[in-house]
C-alpha cells in the first residue's frame, strides 16, 4: 500500500532526518518549557528541596518524592570559593566535600552569579534547558552524520530521567555530557585539537569523561599518528594543570585527592547498577578488583576491532606505530562515534556504582549503540524502554539494577559481536576532512 511504503520510507531513510530532527527539537523545547513551568523548584533563600518529577499515578510502587538536590551543595561550595577559599579539602557543602575538578568550580561560579547566588532557581533551570537543547542539537548532528535511521530520533527526546537530570536537578553531568558530544562532533569534523580541548574541559567538570580516553587514543593514533597523538595528550594535561593552578598552588595533594579521587568508598544505598549482588559483595575489595580486571579485559578485546582500520593486528600495529611505519587512515564518522560511545559504555558497565545522574552519559548513546549492535527496531524500542524504566525506579531494586547492567551489557557486547562499525581505510593524506586545528 502506498501509505505504508511512505511511512516505512520516512522511518528508515536517513534523508528524512533533515526535517524530522528540527521538528523533534522544537517539540522538546516546548516540553522543556512545560517541565520548568509545571515542576519548577521554589525560589526561596535555601532551595534545598525540589520535586524530581510529579508522580500522579498512585499505584506506582516507587514514587519519586521530594529529594535533596546537589544544587544547594554546589552553591554552598561555590560561596566558599568566591569568599577566597582555595584549599580544596576545605570546600564543603551540606551533603559533603567538593569532589569535582576545577572546571566544575568555574562553571558553577558563573551560574552562582547568574542566579543570585543560587537563589534564582528558575533562571538556573532555564540555563540548563539551554544546555540540554544545545546538547540535543549536537546529538542529532552526530546521528545524522553516521546515517542513523529516523526511527531512532524520537528516542532521543523521550527520556524522563534525562530531563530531570538537566532541568530539575541541574547536575554537572549535563555540562560534561555537552562536552562529550561536542568532542564527538569535532572529531567527526577532523578538528582534533578542538575535540581534545572540548573533551578535557569536560573531564575538568567531571572525571567520568576519562572513560572516553581509550577511544580518543585509538582514534587519534589511527588518524594523525603517534607524534601528533602525544602532543594532543600533552595539551589535555596542560589544560588540566592550568585549570587547577588556583587550588594546586595552595594544596596540590589536596586538590588531586578530591578532584580525581580514585579510592572513594561508594554507598550501597545510592547505587543504581549493582544492588542485586548484595551489600557485602558490593563493598568488598574483591568485587572492586574484579570490575577493574573486567574493564581492562573488555577494552583489550575491543582494541582488536578498534584497530581493524589499520589493517594490522594489535602487536603489528604497536610495532609499526613505534617505528613510524603506520600509515594514517581516514575513519568513518560511524567508526568514530561507535568507538567513543562504546568506550563510555564499557566504563559504565564496569563501574562499581552508578548514580541516577550518570544516565546523562548513556541516554543519548543507547539508541545508537543498540542500532550498531544490529538489533531489530522493535527490539531496540523494547531495550530502550526497559532501560528507561530501570533508571526511573527510585530507590533501585534488585530487578531494576539487573536491568541496568544487562542493558549496558547488551549494548557493549552487541556492538562487539556485530563488528563495531565500518572499516574505512581511505588514506588520510590529502583529504579535505583531515583538518588538525
Amino acid at each position: 500500500m502506498p501509505w505504508a511504503r511512505f511511512i516505512y520510507n520516512v522511518l528508515t531513510q536517513p534523508r528524512h532526518t533533515k526535517w524530522i530532527a528540527p521538528l523533534l527539537i522544537l517539540g522538546d523545547a516546548l516540553l522543556c518549557a512545560l517541565v520548568i513551568w509545571k515542576i519548577s523548584c521554589k525560589s526561596d533563600p535555601e532551595p534545598i528541596l525540589c520535586h524530581a518529577f510529579n508522580q500522579d499515578n498512585a499505584n506506582h510502587t516507587h514514587n519519586l518524592t521530594d529529594t535533596e538536590i546537589d544544587w544547594s551543595t554546589y552553591m554552598q561550595q561555590i560561596s566558599l570559593y568566591v569568599s577566597g577559599e582555595r584549599d580544596y579539602p576545605s570546600i564543603k557543602g551540606s551533603t559533603g566535600p567538593l569532589v569535582y575538578p576545577a572546571a566544575h568550580v568555574y562553571v558553577y561560579t558563573l551560574l552562582y552569579h547568574l542566579t543570585d547566588e543560587g537563589r534564582d532557581i528558575l533562571t538556573g533551570q532555564i540555563i540548563f534547558a539551554g544546555i540540554y537543547l544545545s546538547t540535543l542539537v549536537l546529538v542529532f548532528g552526530c546521528y545524522r552524520q553516521t546515517g542513523a535511521p529516523p526511527y531512532l530520533f524520537p528516542l532521543l527526546v523521550l527520556s524522563k530521567r534525562l530531563h530531570s537530570i538537566f532541568m530539575l536537578r541541574m547536575f554537572n553531568d549535563g555540562v560534561a555530557t555537552f562536552a562529550l558530544w561536542l568532542a564527538i562532533w569535532l572529531f567527526m569534523k577532523r578538528m582534533w585539537t578542538l575535540g581534545v580541548l572540548a573533551w578535557t574541559l569536560g573531564v575538568g567538570v567531571k572525571m567520568t569523561l576519562v572513560l572516553a580516553a581509550p577511544a580518543i587514543s585509538v582514534i587519534t593514533l589511527l588518524s594523525v599518528g603517534l607524534g601528533r597523538s602525544i602532543s594532543l595528550g600533552a595539551i589535555a594535561l596542560q589544560i588540566q594543570f592550568c585549570l587547577s593552578v588556583p587550588f594546586s598552588a595552595t594544596n596540590m595533594s589536596g586538590y588531586l585527592s578530591r578532584a580525581f579521587e580514585l579510592s572513594r568508598q561508594f554507598m550501597f544505598k545510592w547505587t543504581v547498577n549493582w544492588r542485586f549482588v548484595g551489600e557485602e559483595t558490593f563493598l568488598s575489595r574483591e568485587f572492586s578488583v574484579a570490575l577493574l580486571v573486567l574493564h581492562v579485559s573488555i577494552l583489550a578485546l575491543f582494541s582488536i576491532g578498534w584497530l581493524k582500520p589499520s589493517g594490522s593486528d594489535v602487536f603489528r600495529f604497536l610495532q609499526d606505530t613505534i617505528h613510524g611505519r603506520q600509515q594514517q587512515v581516514y575513519l568513518s564518522n560511524s567508526f568514530i562515534m561507535t568507538t567513543m560511545l562504546s568506550s563510555m559504555a564499557i566504563g559504565l558497565l564496569c563501574a562499581r556504582s552508578l548514580h541516577y545522574q550518570f544516565f546523562a552519559y548513556l541516554a543519548w548513546a543507547s539508541p545508537f549503540l543498540l542500532w550498531r549492535a544490529g538489533l531489530h527496531p522493535i527490539l531496540i524500542f523494547v531495550a530502550w524502554a526497559l532501560q528507561e524504566w530501570a533508571w526511573n525506579v527510585y530507590p533501585s531494586t534488585n530487578a531494576s539494577s539487573a536491568v541496568v547492567v544487562l542493558s549496558l551489557a547488551l549494548q557493549v557486547f552487541g556492538v562487539w559481536f556485530n563488528g563495531q562499525g565500518e572499516v574505512d581505510r581511505k588514506p588520510a593524506v590529502g583529504r579535505k576532512e583531515t583538518r588538525t586545528q
